[in-house]
């Protein structure tokens, strides 16, 4: 569930923001220990572990990270995937051990080891390269492989891009996520169609295309996000997705629904669409998420039901994530 606010919402992540992001909340111990137990509990509803997680991703130290390292092996695919993109938005560097463990275990699912490289791009240290660069080389999926191409290019920009004491930088995305690529900057919305809506352009160039068009925002930018969800690949098609997702524009409905519809899509797609369709929340899209909640591809029906549970705690005006809701023992730090 790749919401950069977290795979529904946003993360805390972005490079300038990395301070804030390590020092935004105190917890208790008895608070910090509830949340990784809690994430941990198999027994649990995966709603309640992804309330869990999303709170754990907003604190730092041995304890969150641990929490999150171990539910990168969990049997719910969706949650190993969501718990290493949560330490790839962190951007955590004593995580790249077991975010490499997680990369290079063919046994795991392939959306789990392409969070774990997505992750490893998102950390953004110069080492990450040849760890990204083997898994290039060795990995049997190719949404594996795309996203590794995705990850070294993105660190070879921030080294471009770095400040003049040489750490890296990138400026913030206005969603608050540590995205894949930077977006491009060209400046017609029809140059940019054309990049994303290209086969022939590399992946890293589409993402940079497909992120301009949704900081754009405009109808016509749109147009062309939505058309992309016919790209050959799946890693694109799950990325256009979630960014529609984040642009929550009811435009995009239709094209979602056919996505999440889809059987033979790929699981990471549908996923991604099902939460997108949450994100934009009208009557047709509850509906859609309500029946596909009961689909047998795991990925796709627990995606439904987290996306349902969000929209509830929203409806009763309440905070999905335990962090907001335990004031006095969370208490956000000035």
């Amino acid at each position: 569930m790749e919401v950069r606010v977290g795979e529904i919402g946003n993360v805390v992540g972005v490079e300038d923001q990395d301070d804030l992001l390590k020092s935004s909340f105190k917890v208790s111990q008895e608070m910090e220990k509830f949340l990784c137990d809690r994430l941990l509990d198999q027994d649990q509803p995966i709603s309640e572990r992804f309330r869990a997680l999303f709170s754990l991703r907003n604190l730092w130290g041995s304890g969150p990270r641990n929490a999150l390292i171990n539910a990168t092996r969990d049997p719910s695919n969706l949650l190993a995937h969501e718990a290493a993109f949560a330490l790839g938005q962190m951007q955590d560097a004593d995580a790249i051990p077991a975010l490499e463990g997680v990369l290079f275990d063919f046994s795991l699912h392939p959306i789990v080891r392409h969070e774990a490289a997505e992750a490893l791009g998102a950390i953004g240290i110069e080492s990450n390269i040849l760890l990204l660069e083997r898994s290039l080389a060795s990995d049997p999926a190719q949404e594996v492989r795309e996203t590794c191409e995705l990850a070294l290019s993105r660190i070879k920009e921030l080294k471009n891009v770095g400040t003049d004491d040489g750490s890296p930088t990138m400026a913030p995305s206005p969603f608050l996520s540590v995205d894949p690529a930077a977006p491009a900057s060209y400046s017609s919305v029809e140059d940019l169609r054309e990049v994303l809506l290209s086969e022939e352009k590399g992946m890293y160039e589409r993402y940079a295309a497909l992120f301009a068009l949704r900081n754009n925002g405009g109808e016509e930018a749109i147009s062309a996000i939505i058309a992309s969800l016919g790209s050959k690949s799946a890693l694109l098609r799950h990325e256009v997705a979630y960014v529609l997702g984040q642009l929550q524009n009811k435009r995009a409905s239709d094209a979602l629904s056919m996505t999440l519809k889809d059987v033979n899509e790929h699981p990471m797609v549908r996923h991604e669409a099902a939460e997108a369709l949450g994100s934009i929340a009208d009557a047709e899209c509850l509906a859609l998420l309500v029946d596909f909640s009961k689909d047998p591809e795991p990925i796709v029906s627990q995606s439904c039901e987290v996306a349902l549970s969000m929209l509830e705690f929203e409806k009763a005006g309440k905070s999905f994530e335990f962090l907001f809701m335990q004031m006095p023992h969370a208490e956000q730090v000035s």
